[in-house]
Formats: structure tokens, C-alpha cells, sequence
């Protein structure tokens, strides 16, 4: 399908205002699902280097659920050097994301990156909130947790993935208050910046 199809999906959605299910219907029968990104993921290239079939769908935030950064094991190994974003179930909180759609080709390759054949997340059906109303998406909560900070190249994809598409200031201005780990060496980052540069 291509990214004017999806995006002439969305913006019908406006129009008519069409239910959540018959959203979630439309995206199925067009061999596509929805992923609700919060953390390195909403930075489109971070998120286009294993699963490129990603096209932009809305913004939208996620209610009684909270923000948090650790790992799945006390002492695991994180390609990040650091903690890495979770929700965690936290009634009167939100989070706020980016819905992206996906090739359901990229199904397997987006569960690769969050680990889930080897236990790190799991993925999770949530209810998201946009300005065209809900839409049920695929998300993904750490198993496991233990908090820890993140790195700051982490950090620095987070937020430059919440300021590419348009999150509240309010909400880039708490995940540019969160402390980091002081980490200096290399990461996942230096893959992503020469393809931000194209």
C-alpha cells in the first residue's frame, strides 16, 4: 500500500469520523497494523531501519499509563548502554506517542527489535487517543523491570522523535528533564544520523 493510500486513510477518518473498529478492519484489509511508539521508535529513521513499510498515522496519548526507562534484567546489556522506555500501568497518567502503521510483513522484524522472542517485552492491544478518536494499537511493555537511566544518546532519540512529529511542548519539556547515565560511547545513534542527513 503506499504512503498516500495510508495517508488518505487517516485523513478520511477526519472526515467521517469512522469507529475504532472499522479503523483497526480498514488497516487489516489493506495488510497493515497500527503501532503506538513512545519511546526510540517515534524518530521515523530509528524506527525505518529494520521496519522501512513505517508511514506517520497521528499523534495520540495513552491514559493510566506512565513513562518509565529500565531493563528487563538487573545487570542485562543494552545495545543503548543504558535504560531503555517502558509504560507501566499508573492510573491518571498518560503517555503521548506517535501511531505509525505498518506493513504486516514488518510484524516479526518490529518483535525482533523489542525483543519478544527473548522475553524482554510483550506486546500489548491499548486503546490510544487521537484528535479523530480511539484507535486500537500494537504496543509494547517491558517484562521484567528494573529502572535505570538511559543513555543520553537515547535520550536524545526520544525527544528528537517527539519534536519530528509534534508532541505537546509540555510533554517534550518532562522528557527533556529526564536525568541520564553520562554514557560517551557508541550506540544505535551513530547508525541513525547519516540517515537523518539524507
Amino acid at each position: 500500500m503506499s504512503r498516500l493510500a495510508v495517508l488518505l486513510l487517516c485523513v478520511s477518518s477526519i472526515r467521517t469520523e469512522p469507529t475504532e473498529e472499522y479503523r483497526n478492519m480498514t488497516a487489516a484489509a489493506n495488510g497493515r497494523f497500527m503501532y503506538f511508539a513512545f519511546g526510540s521508535n517515534l524518530l521515523k529513521e530509528r524506527l525505518q531501519l529494520a521496519n522501512p513499510s513505517a508511514v506517520f498515522c497521528s499523534t495520540g496519548r495513552l491514559k493510566n499509563y506512565a513513562l518509565n526507562f529500565g531493563l528487563w534484567e538487573k545487570h542485562a546489556q543494552s545495545t543503548w548502554h543504558g535504560g531503555v522506555a517502558t509504560i507501566e500501568s499508573h492510573p491518571g497518567a498518560e503517555v503521548w506517542g506517535v501511531i505509525w502503521t505498518l506493513s504486516n510483513e514488518h510484524l516479526n522484524s518490529l518483535d525482533n527489535q523489542e525483543g519478544v522472542s527473548r522475553g524482554m517485552y510483550s506486546p500489548l492491544e491499548v486503546s490510544v487517543e487521537t484528535d479523530n478518536g480511539p484507535m486500537l494499537c500494537r504496543t509494547y511493555q517491558m517484562n521484567n523491570f528494573h529502572a535505570c537511566p538511559p543513555s543520553p544518546q537515547y535520550k536524545q532519540v526520544v525527544c528528537l522523535g517527539a519534536e519530528q512529529n509534534g508532541l505537546p511542548a509540555e510533554y517534550l519539556k518532562r522528557l527533556e528533564a529526564i536525568q541520564t547515565n553520562n554514557y560517551s560511547g557508541p550506540t544505535i545513534l551513530d547508525q541513525i544520523k547519516p540517515v537523518m542527513k539524507q
